[in-house]
This record gives C-alpha cells, structure tokens and sequence, in this order.
C-alpha cells in the first residue's frame, strides 16, 4: 500500500484508511463484535496503516472494537477518533468545552487500550466555543503525550485559520466525492496553503457511487440514508445517471464504479487520504484497489468532461441533523 503525508507535521498514513464507522452506527445493525474485528485486521494486513473512529460511532462501542482489533498492529497503524457532541450524540447538540475534550480523550484512550490518540479531530465546530480554546486543550494534551496530531472536521476556512493559528492542524476531514465538491471551492485552497492535510469521509458517496444502490434498494430501518434527502426514491433516480457515467469510464479502464470514484478522489492532490468504510472483506478489498489505479490528466479530463452539467439531487443531511453541517 503507498502512503501519503497529512500536514506538515510528520503524519504519514496509507494512502487509503478505513472509516469504521459503519461497523456499528449509521448504516443499519452493527456488525458482530468479531466481524468487526476480523475485517479491520483483514485491513490491516493488506497494508492499511489508518483507522478513523469516534466516541459517537456506536456510542463508543466503535472505539472498544478498534482499540481490541488493532492491539497486534499498534505500533505500525494510526488511530484517530473525534470529540464534540454532547454524550457521544450527534443529536444532543455540540460540546467541545475544554474540560469535555480532555475527558473524551481520556475515556476514548481506556476504550481503544492504547495510551496515545494519533489523531484526535474536532467532529464538528462548536459556535459556543472558541476554538482558540479547543485547539489550546488539543495542543496540551499533545504536550502531555495523550495526542499526537490535532484535526478538524467539517470546518470552515475561518475556524482552519484560527485554529491552526494556536496549534498546527494536522488534517481535516470532511465529505468529498464525485458527488459533493463543494470543498473545492474554498478548502482545498487553504488546505494547500496552510499545508494541512485532507481526509475525505463518504468518497463513495455514501455507498451511492459504487452502482450497487438504485431506485428500487431498500434500507434497513436504522439506516441513516432512509431519512437522507439524497437518498429519497425520487433522488436516487435523477442520480442515477452519476453512476452510469462513471460505469463507462470504470469499463474502459477495467475497473469498477467504486475504484474510480477513490481514484479520482486520489488524484486531486497528493496530500488526500480517503476513508471508506465497509463490512465486507470483498469490498474492502475492491476499494483497496484504487490506489494501484493511475488516473492520467487527460482520464481526469475525461471524468469532468463526462459529469459536467450533472446536478447532484437532494441535500446531504436532513434538517434535523443540522449539527453535522455546522461550520
């Protein structure tokens, strides 16, 4: 597996991570302790050195599974969990009070049986809370041993300046795919400029992106994407079309949906490290395969030529989850 740096600061990860999210919040029933446990190994032994948690996933029980499934690789992996929402709820409202945050990680580092966090992010900004102040807790506990590296998801450029300011922001997360671009426009460039790193979650769109949703899929009742606007009956047809482009250009490069969808998100910058999540060892292993894909400038040409004037239909998270959206 190549690697690639986050950040200026000597964080360097495999090129692909797993986001373990899946394995037990957000996309239905969570998977048995010990498949779990089996497919981050199975990761891990094919050369993927980043794992991306949260005390929310779950709650916690995301990171207990992480913490026992990486103890025989500790050492040559990175772990980064999140903190930010009030008891480990996305629905509860946010907290990144200062005295939250060091007792987050101080229970996620009893919960994933390690005694540093490689990666600690901010899941979300807290308008009640300066980020002075998150990124001055973050940059004592690094000082303290506990952390190694500090992040922000889904943040906005003032926050990524102000917080950097204080304590070097090592990467952000946020969603970007094929079909949520929208950190193009003014992230990316600070990113660049600032020298941090960039971790997308979703790359695959939320599953969309692979071919393997259409219309017609039904998800099980406690599946996030039943109250996705994104993933209304109605959306799913209109994006139907989305997938079919990126089949055309998967056959000719004898790949599939989700290998070019990754591949894409890979040759945007260098400093890029997406996180897509899965339960199953084939598509873990599909995905993995993206990395071994080179896209050439004239096969990226050809990708934007083939989407341009396609509307992505729907918004990405309902309003009742207007927290995961904050900036």
């Amino acid at each position: 597996m190549k690697t690639r740096k986050l950040g200026n600061g000597g964080l360097e990860v495999s090129a692909i991570g797993l986001g373990c999210m899946g394995l037990s919040f957000g996309y239905g029933p969570a998977a048995e302790k010990q498949d779990a446990i089996a497919l981050i190994r199975a990761a891990a032994e094919r050369g993927v050195t980043f794992f991306d948690s949260a005390e929310a996933y779950g709650p916690y029980t995301n990171e207990e599974v992480l913490g026992e499934a990486l103890a025989p690789f500790r050492d040559r992996v990175v772990i980064a969990t999140k903190f930010g929402f009030k008891d480990a709820n996305p629905l509860a409202g946010l907290d990144s009070r200062p005295q939250q945050v060091r007792a987050v990680a101080e229970a996620s580092l009893l919960r994933l049986n390690t005694d540093r966090i490689d990666l600690f992010y901010q899941h979300r900004v807290d308008p009640n809370v300066p980020i002075e102040d998150v990124a001055g807790t973050v940059k004592d506990l690094i000082a303290e041993g506990k952390v190694k590296h500090f992040g922000l998801s889904e943040a906005g450029e003032d926050s990524i300046r102000r917080a950097h300011a204080v304590q070097p922001v090592a990467a952000l997360q946020s969603e970007y795919s094929l079909w949520w671009r929208e950190p193009e426009k003014e992230i990316l460039p600070v990113l660049e400029e600032l020298g941090i790193g960039f971790v997308p979650f979703s790359p695959l769109g939320k599953g969309f992106l692979t071919g393997a949703i259409t219309a017609d899929t039904t998800f099980d009742k406690t599946d996030f994407r039943n109250i996705a606007p994104r993933f209304t009956t109605q959306a799913r047809a209109a994006n139907t079309v989305l997938v079919e482009r990126i089949g055309e250009i998967a056959a000719a490069k004898q790949a599939t949906c989700a290998q070019i969808a990754i591949a894409w998100v890979l040759a945007q910058k260098p400093w890029i490290a997406p996180i897509p999540g899965t339960t199953k060892l084939h598509r873990l292993e599909e995905n993995l395969g993206a990395a071994d894909i080179d896209l050439t400038s004239e096969d990226i040409y050809l990708i934007e030529g083939a989407l341009a004037g396609l509307t992505v239909q729907g918004e990405r998270y309902p309003a009742q989850f207007s927290s995961l959206i904050n900036r």
